[in-house]
């Protein structure tokens, strides 16, 4: 069977591929790094199983899935959200696996997967994915409504921030500094796993330390050598990273 692993941290698309290697049902491995990417070897392609993150830059897996609805194949979300957040669908026919690996339960996953196509009709499968990215839908906004502000210390002070209020996140070695009108708040996470609080819809990650708010970009600059730099309200110019032209090119400017 071939195999499609969809994930933008190239260390963990290694591990994947590792793990798939040692299966000697697996015949083809492909990866992609974005959801432009995955859209595109998906369509090509036509992946027996696909081995999908949920939040990449420039949109989401449910976006590659939303492209496939058709001709879907058996589907291992792969992420880092908990097991909380993924409790809606845990007995669905579509599996998951949550990072840091579990080289056992990945076998698991890939095995139901492999038996998913083996015995579901496309029918089937169009059915589960339905039902399955709806109740993750939910399940995800809920986990995100209860942990949306961010708590800084200013003063000797705690300050509320709401994202709404946000322009953009700035990664500072151990630290994420958020941006505010006039003003910056030293935040201690790193940057990949204040993402995964962010509402994909509302935030974009344009470089690997630089997440902004989507309503606060105002303009987008061209760059020598074909690169870009978003402009935001207050003024303030964020280069977008060169893994994440072509997503920014087509979330901002079609």
């Amino acid at each position: 069977m071939s195999v499609l692993v969809v994930d933008d941290e190239p260390l963990a698309r290694r591990r994947l591929v590792r793990l798939l290697a040692k299966m000697d049902w697996v015949e083809r491995i492909e990866e992609a790094g974005n959801v432009e990417q995955a859209c595109q070897q998906a369509e090509e392609q036509r992946p027996d199983i696909l081995l999908l993150d949920i939040q990449m830059p420039g949109g989401t897996g449910f976006e590659v899935l939303e492209r496939l609805a058709e001709t879907p194949p058996a589907v291992v979300f792969v992420t880092a959200f908990d097991h909380h957040a993924l409790r809606a669908f845990e007995t669905n026919a579509v599996d998951y696996v949550t990072k840091p690996i579990e080289p056992g339960r990945f076998a698991t996953a890939m095995a139901r997967a492999r038996d998913s196509v083996k015995s579901s009709s496309q029918t089937d499968r169009i059915a589960e994915l339905q039902e399955t990215v709806a109740s993750l839908k939910q399940a995800l906004n809920s986990n995100e409504r209860r942990s949306r502000d961010f708590w800084v210390k200013a003063h000797g002070e705690f300050l509320r921030l709401a994202p709404e209020n946000i322009l953009w996140f700035e990664a500072e070695r151990d630290y994420v500094r958020l941006h505010v009108q006039d003003a910056g708040y030293l935040y201690q996470a790193n940057l990949a796993s204040l993402e995964r609080r962010l509402d994909i819809d509302e935030f974009m990650r344009i470089h690997r330390s630089a997440i902004v708010r989507v309503a606060a970009i105002v303009r987008v600059k061209p760059a020598p050598f074909g690169a870009l730099i978003v402009v935001l309200s207050d003024g303030t110019e964020v280069r977008v990273g060169r893994t994440y032209t072509s997503t920014v090119r087509a979330r901002l400017i079609g």
